[in-house]
């Protein structure tokens, strides 16, 4: 479990801006949903959530702001699948895709050995338009990662 936890830090970190600054705008939304919430060394908002049949999901709301032309635009990630190599198996690959169609909101993305699902929304989103993405996310996730491992890592 350690190894995991500790790849996944590094797979976030390999990505963040070296922005260790939260923003404080998601944490107000995440207050005002009333959600637990820990800020991380990159300054995202890592939370757990509990699922059914005693699950856990893990989830990150990025403080980092992506923007393309006017749009500014904020992720949830939410951890699935962590390969045993640094390629996904093609039948893993396949299915991520498969799930991705099918999906309302995000899709499945690899970063490192992880699988995430990304959910992305506008950076000013309401605090409910933010709790529908992560839901989103983490629903996504669980339901993949016992689909696909059958365990309970994230």
């Amino acid at each position: 479990m350690k190894r995991i936890a500790a790849a996944l830090l590094l797979a976030i970190t390999a990505t963040s801006a070296h922005a260790a600054e939260a923003d404080k705008a998601v944490g107000r939304a995440l207050d005002t949903l009333e959600y637990t919430y820990e800020v991380d060394e990159d300054g995202d908002y890592k939370m757990v959530f509990d699922m059914d049949d005693g699950r856990s999901q893990l989830a990150f709301v990025r403080s980092t702001v992506e923007e393309f032309g006017k749009h500014k635009i904020r992720e949830i990630w939410s951890p699935a699948y962590n390969s045993p190599g640094k390629q996904f198996p093609a039948a893993v690959a396949n299915r991520l895709l498969e799930d991705s169609q099918d999906a309302k909101m995000g899709a499945w993305v690899k970063q490192d050995q992880l699988a995430m699902f990304v959910v992305k929304v506008d950076a000013n989103a309401t605090p409910e338009a933010l709790s529908d993405a992560i839901d989103a996310a983490i629903r996504t996730a669980d339901a993949m990662e016992l689909e696909l491992t059958e365990q309970d890592e994230y």
